[in-house]
């Protein structure tokens, strides 16, 4: 559960993440690269986390072709 003294809405967000299994990742990367993803995203309509899960989802598929 969150530190403190957290909100309803906050203790219902993070029990559904677990049930759900989403998780943070922190990765480094260019400043550059980011925005211009951010950008792309935008223009394309679509999140930034789906667009990242798409992808990974189809690298994993390739390398297990492959494999």
């Amino acid at each position: 559960m969150p530190i403190g003294k957290p909100k309803s809405q906050t203790i219902a967000s993070k029990k559904y993440q677990e049930k759900a299994g989403i998780i943070s990742k922190s990765y480094k990367l260019k400043r550059t690269l980011v925005e211009e993803f951010a950008e792309a995203c935008d223009k394309a309509g679509v999140s930034q986390a789906a667009q990242l899960s798409k992808m990974m989802e189809e690298f994993i598929a390739d390398v297990n072709e492959t494999t």
